[in-house]
């Protein structure tokens, strides 16, 4: 089952000055990250946030001297980001999913930050078969040329969602069927318990705050895994790793 339809590009591309990422939005470019300059006004910046509102675009407002790094060029005070990979809608490949006759594993990153843990949490999702990845469109890493590197190409292969409200996405996958098992240490369970068999979203969270307490809430199945040693936490690459082939093993 293929959902990538446009071809991979190598790297982020940079575009700047108001008007070209006004074309790049209305081209249908997928924006990984855009900076507006603080304080900045206009008739065509006016343009561009009507058209962020309209596909619902999120630009962050920072100082010139950032954008003066970025580019030394002339940016007008917009500079943005194209994303190396296209984005999906969760929505659109559960029911496919379920067509084809398999079984959902979809795995949720709750604001994992660092782009090599992305990656490295992409090339294990491709390799042990999950369906997709969700990602919240704010407060994630960027899927950037480290991101793809250390996936080894996996985030090329393997479906990412970025959605805007991650607690209500949470929720259509729990409406759609799946169980919602999160790995999290708020909990005496272990990773062993849940039955991975059915219908289920991993949810994994960042290693300095864990997931959200909203998701936590509405969990059916709260799971951590043993810890013996001294050390009190894995790092999350690795503990994704590990939850994700318990429910591997479960399926063969």
């Amino acid at each position: 089952m293929s959902y990538n339809s446009r071809p991979a590009r190598e790297s982020n591309q940079m575009v700047f000055g108001i008007r070209a990422v006004i074309e790049a939005i209305r081209s249908g470019k997928e924006i990984e990250a855009l900076y507006l300059q603080r304080g900045l006004g206009g008739g065509l910046l006016t343009e561009l946030k009507e058209l962020m509102n309209e596909y619902q675009l999120t630009g962050q407002q920072v100082p010139v001297e950032k954008l003066n790094r970025l580019t030394p060029k002339n940016h007008q005070g917009v500079v943005a980001f194209i994303s190396p990979i296209t984005y999906h809608k969760i929505e659109n490949i559960i029911p496919q999913v379920f067509e084809d006759g398999k079984v959902p594993l979809i795995l949720v990153l709750d604001s994992i930050t660092d782009v090599r843990n992305m990656g490295a949490i992409a090339r294990t999702a491709e390799c042990a078969g999950v369906h997709a990845i969700v990602i919240p469109a704010k407060g994630s890493a960027q899927i950037n040329p480290d991101a793809i590197k250390t996936s080894a190409g996996a985030l090329y292969k393997i479906p990412v969602c970025r959605h805007d409200n991650l607690v209500q996405t949470v929720k259509f996958l729990q409406e759609s069927g799946l169980q919602l098992v999160c790995c999290t240490e708020k909990t005496t369970n272990d990773i062993y318990a849940p039955d991975y068999t059915a219908p289920t979203a991993i949810i994994m969270g960042s290693e300095e705050d864990g997931v959200r307490n909203e998701i936590i809430r509405i969990a059916d199945h709260l799971a951590k895994i043993p810890m013996y040693g001294e050390i009190e936490s894995l790092n999350v690459s690795v503990a994704t790793g590990i939850i994700v082939y318990e429910a591997i093993r479960q399926r063969l």
